[in-house]
């Protein structure tokens, strides 16, 4: 975990070194950041459902084999609950997202245009 929190920082750190007196190019690669993860999401979610189906199939072709039941068994609840995790975490931060960034797209970096308030 600290591997990633570090290459993070890293990958990071250049952005903030050269920052003048705006974010910019920090904002940009915050912005590239999120449309690799974006792009991930689906194939992420594309290898749980895989997965599932390789956990299924293995299910019905172990016949009366009951340790590769057991092990295909294992493999369809992990894939079930990968899939759970993912599309609920994807979720909680659609709602913060949606919460905290009403109105607003809050991909755009700072300084863009932002589209007007509302009034209730």
């Amino acid at each position: 975990m600290k591997k990633i929190i570090t290459a993070g920082a890293a990958f990071l750190l250049p952005a903030l070194a050269f920052a003048q007196t705006n974010f910019t190019s920090f904002a940009a690669s915050i912005d590239s950041i999120n449309r690799i993860i974006n792009a991930l999401i689906p194939l992420v979610i594309g290898i749980a459902v895989l997965l599932f189906l390789i956990g299924i199939l293995q299910y019905v072709t172990a016949g009366g084999d009951e340790e590769k039941r057991a092990a295909a068994r294992g493999m369809i609840i992990f894939g079930i609950i990968a899939l759970f995790v993912m599309v609920t975490v994807w979720g909680f931060v659609r709602i913060l997202a949606n919460t905290f960034f009403a109105g607003q797209d809050y991909t755009l970096p700072p300084g863009a245009p932002q589209a007007p308030a509302t009034r209730l």
